[in-house]
């Protein structure tokens, strides 16, 4: 039974079907060996219809970055909207990210390897990625301010001092350096950071 996307596939179906075989793509051959013309055969399109879906193969590379980011972003969404107290969520959203990032380099690298090129290379997936993860970490920060549990005496610099801090731990270049390393000490110092950045923020000294 062949495997080619209906005619009548239009949009989100085709995108995902393209995403899912350029992913496996990416995971079988590398990204640099991916290429417009073999996703196409294996979709059953030409190479000129994949472009009316992704405009470059650079672009396609990006949307698989995307989809393998976007349950994080999810994730994080979610502890933020949490009950929890904030200081809890503080710890336990920059806990999941470092996680999440570790699970990826371990079960993914091929996709893991995407990602780190695209955050090298300052690329708009990242920074739109980075852009949400740092909308997560303030909402949780403004909502400490909003309930008085936090008192930074600013809170752009607060802000950028959480990020700053956690980016030894979040960054791919990071999660590389320390692949060897097992998780419970690496983790234990993050949570070991984030008590410290709290007692700050609830103290007023930062």
């Amino acid at each position: 039974m062949s495997t080619a996307p209906r005619l009548a596939e239009r949009g989100g179906a085709a995108d995902a079907r393209l995403l899912a075989i350029a992913t496996d793509h990416v995971r079988r051959f590398s990204s640099k060996r991916l290429t417009i013309v073999a996703v196409a055969e294996e979709a059953g399109m030409t190479h000129a219809n994949v472009y009316r879906y992704f405009a470059s193969k650079e672009a396609l590379l990006d949307a698989v970055v995307g989809a393998a980011l976007k349950p994080i972003e999810m994730l994080l969404s979610d502890i933020a909207s949490a009950p929890d107290p904030v200081d809890d969520k503080l710890e336990r959203m920059v806990l999941a990210l470092a996680r999440a990032y570790r699970d990826l380099f371990e079960s993914d690298r091929a996709v893991f390897d995407l990602f780190a090129a695209a955050v090298e290379g300052n690329r708009g997936v990242a920074r739109r990625h980075r852009g949400r993860v740092r909308t997560f970490v303030a909402r949780v920060l403004d909502e400490g301010i909003a309930v008085g549990a936090f008192e930074p005496r600013d809170r752009e610099a607060a802000l950028a001092l959480l990020i700053d801090a956690f980016h030894r731990y979040t960054h791919p270049s990071s999660i590389r350096l320390d692949g060897a390393q097992p998780r419970g000490p690496r983790e234990l110092r993050l949570s070991n950071l984030v008590r410290v950045a709290v007692r700050g923020l609830t103290s007023g000294t930062i």
